[in-house]
């Protein structure tokens, strides 16, 4: 089990390091810590007992506290005064377990016991659930998400006694979740697109590289968005992007929409053909028309209010998008040879007026 513990929280800390994440970095530091004190402090007996349950209450009552504060400190990195802080925490323990103190440690921190977790420590990890869980309510991210299950997986391994096998298990489990949420976080922002949440260009040219047979692809760019960008802002630019975005989702036929870049988005259609996708983009199409994107004012509050204002003083734009779509001609049609040929059909759309759709000449 130690050489298990070895490569999870050695593996995590490098991949921590490796993408500049700092304060998950720290936070495996202090589990690794932790299993390693509860595994030395599992055989001990005799005189060395009493001393012993001072260190495992200790620990049990600071690392829980810990992940919480890295939790909420994950955002902004780790700053070297609470790296003092956390370097302390030995000292402290070393304080307490000196033979003066040790007794009296030992009635403070056992206090209210009735498992092998004492009533301190039970409510530190109550307070540190709460304390991650509204970080991840906050925030809504897949790493302060996996500290609550950190502390969740770090409470098992407390109540397992703090030794043997099933207190390493848990707190590598612990880590093991760290490490999987930095590796689902950098997925994330490898392949989708931060602004809108559609796959971005690396996650469409994967999907190219795995196509075959039928298939038609569609390039979608919003009509005069640069014009739109200086008149109102790159702010309400990206609103306007967010919004496409939500719309090409549910754009039907199979269409598995993907932001390309600027104000562009490619749809790819699998097993499809142009005169197949042509009704669904279409009625994307004409959608969009029919809409109207209202601005959003100056002082418009951060969330949402329970009881939002009426929009009608609010000025409302139309706003319009031109398609291309193509297919393969040919066997031996790359997927790049149908972009370009579906942005050739896209720029033809341009030419002729804008708000249309263009399929292949």
């Amino acid at each position: 089990m130690p050489a298990t513990s070895w490569v999870v929280f050695a593996a995590g800390a490098l991949l921590g390091w490796r993408f500049g994440r700092s304060a998950l970095v720290v936070a495996l530091v202090v589990l690794f810590v932790a299993e390693r004190t509860l595994a030395v402090l599992a055989p001990a007996g005799g005189p060395a007992a009493g001393q012993a349950r001072v260190v495992f209450t200790a620990l049990a009552l600071l690392v829980p506290l810990d992940l919480a504060g890295i939790a909420w400190l994950a955002e902004r990195g780790i700053g070297v005064w609470a790296l003092g802080l956390l370097a302390a925490e030995p000292l402290a323990v070393a304080l307490l377990v000196r033979p003066e103190l040790a007794g009296v440690a030992a009635a403070a921190l056992e206090r209210g016991a009735w498992t092998p977790l004492s009533g301190p420590v039970l409510l530190a990890f109550v307070l540190a659930l709460a304390a991650t869980a509204a970080c991840f309510v906050l925030r809504r991210t897949i790493i302060q998400s996996s500290f609550v299950w950190a502390v969740a997986a770090t409470l098992l391994a407390f109540a397992a006694g703090g030794g043997g096998t099933a207190a390493s298990l848990y707190l590598a489990a612990a880590g093991l979740v760290l490490v999987v949420s930095l590796i689902e976080t950098s997925h994330r922002m490898a392949y989708l697109d931060e602004l809108t949440g559609l796959p971005g260009r690396r996650a469409l040219d994967e999907a190219l590289g795995r196509l075959g047979g039928d298939y038609a692809i569609a390039m979608v760019d919003i009509d005069h968005f640069k014009r739109f960008n200086d008149a109102h802002g790159h702010d309400v630019g990206d609103q306007l992007l967010r919004k496409l975005g939500a719309a090409l989702e549910d754009i039907g036929g199979g269409g598995r929409a993907h932001r390309y870049g600027g104000e562009e988005f490619a749809v790819l259609f699998p097993g499809g053909s142009v005169g197949e996708a042509l009704p669904h983009l279409e009625a994307f199409r004409k959608a969009i028309e029919r809409s109207t994107f209202t601005l959003r004012g100056g002082n418009r509050p951060a969330k949402k209010p329970k009881h939002p204002r009426p929009s009608g003083g609010r000025r409302r734009l139309a706003v319009t998008v031109s398609i291309g779509v193509a297919e393969p001609r040919g066997d031996g049609a790359l997927p790049d040879d149908v972009i370009r040929t579906a942005d050739e059909a896209l720029y033809r759309a341009k030419n002729s007026g804008r708000n249309r759709t263009s399929t292949a000449g």
